[in-house]
This record gives structure tokens, C-alpha cells and sequence, in this order.
């Protein structure tokens, strides 16, 4: 799932091709607002709000959307279009000015609200990563009340917004925390060092198309634990892991090092796991994921 700084890149593309221009075509691909039309009205702009994005036009309304698992917003010149995009079956919205068009794809949700009660869809959110309103002391204090394991809290976007599995991964073998420790038993200094790592880490990542925790930006070297299992930690060499974190109904993905981050998780089975790229971790990790 894209995560805070993908988002925050995705609202500033849509912002910088859209507001401050009337929008001349909409087409919206979503049972509940289908018969919307957005015709006329002015892009005002488009911000992120952790993994949400808000493209607020004129007249009172925000076109809400959030990506999930596989969606994303392109944007194309409108002179000539390919016809291709508006037969497409992934197509979920067209917002188009004169000159550029954004399409949305594969969107997870999409609705339409009044700006002024976009509290109702992301007011539940904790202290947005990338915001005007981070705060580190109330996300630490978000998390620290937490009686869930620390790789979830962080993933928990009621208690600060924007972090995913990657990035919480690697900001907790950065900061040598085992991701299946209790948040609530860390030492409230060890938590803000957490949450402070993962907003410069998001922070910088909005910067840059490669997401990188280890300062290289080569694909192959930008991850330190991150969809590495079955190879060698970078720092210890022990082989990095993956197990599952949260409650059942809840799992996610959580990479590890055993040696670095204190043992085997209590949902790692313990059996080996090779390579990622060899075909049998291949098709381990769609098991997995």
C-alpha cells in the first residue's frame, strides 16, 4: 500500500497540474456518486492527509480518495488523450482541465463530500507524518498508550498518519526494536525515538521517486529489511525475516532481523526462508503477503 510520502508526492502532482483551473471533464466511476458531475467548478487544491488524498473544488466540495492497495492517480496532457484511458476497466475517475487530465486508477475508495466536513472521513486520524499539524509529542503519546505490539501501533493510522509496513520496518531495525514488543512497555524515550525516525524517514522519501532508509537509491540497496527475507542482514548478517503482525483480521507483513532486533517474532514459524528473487521465495512471499 502506498504509504505517507507516496501519497503526499500523488496530492502534489494533482495540486501543481490542477489548482487554480476550471475543470472542463469529470467523469467519477463509483456507484455512489456516478451521476456527480464537477464540470465548471474551480480545482482549488489538492492536499494528502496521511494516505488519504483531498482535491477540494469550488464550491464546497472534496473529492476524497485513497489508493489501498494498487491504486494510483496519472496524470496525462488533455490535447489528445488516449481513447485508451476511457475504455480502461481500472479507470475510477477523469478530472480534467484544458491542459491536463488526472486519472484515477484502481482507486480503493472514492466519494464526494463537503469540504467543510471532511472531519467525517479523516478526522480520526492521529498526527499526520507529513502535516502542518505533526506533532511528535501527541503521536508518542498515541503510541505509547497503545497496549499493542509496537509494529502495529505504528501501523495504526489513529495514532500518527502516513507510516506503512515498509516504512516501520525499517524504522524499527534502525532503531533495534523488536517490532512484536508491547508499545506500552517501550520507554517513552525509546518511543519518541521511534516516531521521530519514521517522520524523517517519510519526510526525506517524499523527496525522492526511490524510497530509500539506507542512503542508496539503487533498487536493489535501498531497503535495509523491507521485503528482504532469506538474505543477509546489512549490519549483522543474519538472515532477515518475515512474520505476520496483528490481529488476525488485521495481519500485515512485518520484516525483521533476528539478530539485530532481538529474535525470532512470536508469529515466525522458525522454518528457513530463502531469497525473495529465487522462484521458491517467490512463491513463498505471495503466501506470505
Amino acid at each position: 500500500m502506498p504509504e505517507g510520502d507516496t501519497v503526499w508526492r500523488t496530492a502534489s502532482r494533482l495540486n501543481e497540474a490542477l489548482a487554480g483551473r476550471e475543470i472542463v471533464e469529470s467523469d467519477l466511476r463509483w456507484p455512489e456518486i456516478a451521476t456527480a458531475d464537477l464540470t465548471g467548478r474551480t480545482t482549488l487544491e489538492v492536499v494528502s492527509r496521511g494516505k488519504h488524498v483531498l482535491h477540494r473544488v469550488e464550491g464546497g466540495l472534496t473529492l476524497h480518495s485513497h489508493l489501498r492497495m494498487e491504486g494510483q492517480w496519472r496524470i496525462e496532457a488533455t490535447p489528445g488523450l488516449a481513447a485508451r484511458w476511457r475504455r480502461s476497466p481500472q479507470l475510477r475517475a477523469l478530472v480534467a482541465a484544458a491542459d491536463w487530465t488526472a486519472l484515477g486508477l484502481r482507486l480503493g475508495m472514492l466519494e464526494l463530500v463537503p469540504t467543510a466536513r471532511e472531519h467525517e472521513v479523516v478526522g480520526h486520524l492521529g498526527p499526520d507524518v507529513l502535516g502542518l499539524d505533526w506533532d511528535l509529542e501527541l503521536a508518542v503519546d498515541n503510541v505509547c498508550a497503545s497496549r499493542e505490539p509496537i509494529g502495529q501501533a505504528l501501523l495504526d493510522q489513529r495514532n500518527l498518519a502516513g507510516v506503512g509496513t515498509m516504512w516501520c520496518a525499517e524504522t524499527l531495525f534502525l532503531e533495534r526494536v523488536p517490532p512484536w514488543t508491547r508499545a506500552d512497555e517501550l520507554a517513552r524515550e525509546t518511543v519518541e525515538r521511534v516516531v521521530a525516525r519514521a517522520n524523517r524517514l517519510i519526510d526525506n522519501g517524499r523527496r525522492h521517486v526511490v524510497q530509500s532508509s539506507t542512503g542508496s537509491y539503487r533498487s536493489d540497496e535501498s531497503k535495509y529489511v523491507h521485503a528482504r527475507s532469506g538474505r543477509p542482514c546489512r549490519r549483522c548478517g543474519t538472515t532477515v525475516r518475515v512474520a505476520m503482525i496483528g490481529e488476525p483480521t488485521k495481519e500485515r507483513t512485518m520484516f525483521y532481523c533476528p539478530g539485530c532486533q532481538g529474535g525470532l517474532g512470536p508469529t515466525d514459524d522458525g522454518r528457513p526462508q530463502v531469497p525473495l528473487g529465487s522462484v521458491r521465495g517467490a512463491a513463498r512471499s505471495r503466501r506470505s503477503y
